[in-house]
């Protein structure tokens, strides 16, 4: 066998319908250590922002840093801080619906208002610009008196809006990374948190 390779068994189902419970322990034992590596390949995908300027002031990978940065400096824990870096991790594969790639990927390792605040942060951003592209710039006025409506439109007036500066001297990437390690390091939410659970 190569240096490297993966010794352990592989299942040799045809069909989901003709698995067994074996098969999903293997499955299970591979996906535990493929799941250790989720950090590091969204701080990988995160790094494809850097030099995506789209006409903008900085690049998205500035852009996201200094979001990150800021929040930071006002003294937010650790988990806002990483939904801060990746709230724009979406651009390169969600061009009309980022917050959403954003959300789905933070989900299972956030808070519900953490979340809801990444999920709905594309809407409450446009406040500061849709009325210059033709748009409602009070769109986010459905979700008035949502419980995160104050907590989304603060996140967007202090940080998101605010880092396009390019004289503003963010952290590097790799302060945050130990933060990205952490927080996705554990599940909370997710439909095979049990399995997940069961299986350690």
């Amino acid at each position: 066998m190569a240096d490297g390779e993966d010794a352990r068994p592989e299942t040799q189902f045809k069909t989901f319908a003709d698995s067994t419970a074996g098969d999903w322990a293997i499955i299970s034992g591979h996906a535990k250590d493929f799941n250790k590596g989720l950090a590091k390949r969204v701080i990988d995908h995160l790094r494809l922002l850097d030099g995506d300027f789209g006409g903008f002031p900085v690049d998205r990978l500035e852009h996201s840093l200094q979001t990150a940065t800021r929040a930071m400096r006002d003294g937010h824990d650790e988990e806002y801080l990483v939904c801060a870096l990746l709230h724009d991790i979406g651009d390169t594969l969600g061009s009309y619906n980022h917050p959403d790639i954003a959300a789905a990927i933070l989900k299972p390792f956030v808070s519900e208002k953490n979340h809801w605040m990444v999920q709905h942060h594309g809407i409450f951003q446009g406040y500061y610009f849709f009325h210059h592209l033709g748009l409602d710039r009070d769109m986010r006025e459905q979700f008035r008196g949502h419980p995160h409506f104050e907590y989304t439109a603060q996140f967007c007036h202090l940080y998101d809006q605010a880092a396009f500066d390019s004289d503003y001297d963010s952290a590097p990437l790799e302060t945050f990374i130990p933060m990205v390690e952490r927080v996705f390091s554990k599940p909370r939410n997710s439909m095979y948190l049990k399995a997940m659970e069961d299986g350690e």
